[in-house]
């Protein structure tokens, strides 16, 4: 009687050993969770600032003007690469905020799920995109504008797509704008993802992780 009264008292202490474990374990990967949340939060926030500086019309004296230019270079197209080349300067300023979110990329997949991995991709896409209508806008576009005799149909095509890239290149009106909504809806779609680390769970769903973790103890097979 006593040897049964002693093995149920050590079963009751193991079992309330593996439910002090379940439940420390989930509430450490529940702080790690909303601590990578905050994180990358904090991040995309960020970026939706920086991008519209990166945007921004308003441009400091001497913005530009690092741009290694070639020796054949005309000093008005000097200017027109300068003034594209203003977008690449202060990204440059920035690239270490970017390449963090993109570290950031596996480790939030790892803990919300692999469609988490949007947000991060549509931001990296974006900054391709100004990317390329500074470099479209400089190279090209800007250099052809009243320079280059074009007929009637060829103008009207070369102003559309030139206002098209303008409007990546700089902020426009939020009716024009292409690119912030898209930045916004980034940040909006990170913040659904994440979300789930600041609510509290189910209580039966912690109850059943606990339950679960006590019967693989009990059916675990004992070593003789």
């Amino acid at each position: 009687m006593l040897d049964f009264i002693s093995s149920i008292s050590i079963l009751i202490a193991a079992l309330a050993f593996i439910a002090g474990v379940s439940a420390w374990k989930r509430e450490f990967i529940g702080k790690r969770r909303i601590e990578l949340a905050e994180s990358v939060l904090a991040l995309f926030y960020e970026a939706e600032d920086v991008i519209r500086q990166i945007r921004s019309l308003h441009s400091f004296e001497g913005e530009g003007s690092i741009r290694k230019r070639n020796s054949n270079e005309l000093e008005e197209e000097s200017r027109i690469l300068d003034r594209a080349y203003i977008v690449f300067e202060r990204h440059k300023k920035r690239e270490k905020l970017f390449a963090q979110i993109h570290s950031m990329r596996y480790r939030v997949m790892a803990a919300f799920g692999t469609s988490a991995a949007e947000p991060f991709e549509e931001l990296n896409k974006i900054i391709c995109e100004i990317l390329l209508a500074a470099r479209m806008l400089g190279n090209n576009y800007w250099q052809k504008q009243g320079r280059v005799e074009m007929v009637s149909v060829d103008f009207k095509k070369h102003l559309e797509e030139m206002r098209s890239y303008e409007a990546v290149f700089w902020c426009m009106d939020e009716d024009k704008d292409k690119i912030l909504p898209r930045v916004r809806k980034a940040v909006e779609n990170i913040e659904s993802i994440t979300q789930a680390a600041f609510v509290s769970e189910d209580k039966d769903s912690i109850l059943g992780d606990v339950i679960n973790d006590i019967r693989n103890f009990i059916t675990k097979p004992k070593k003789i």
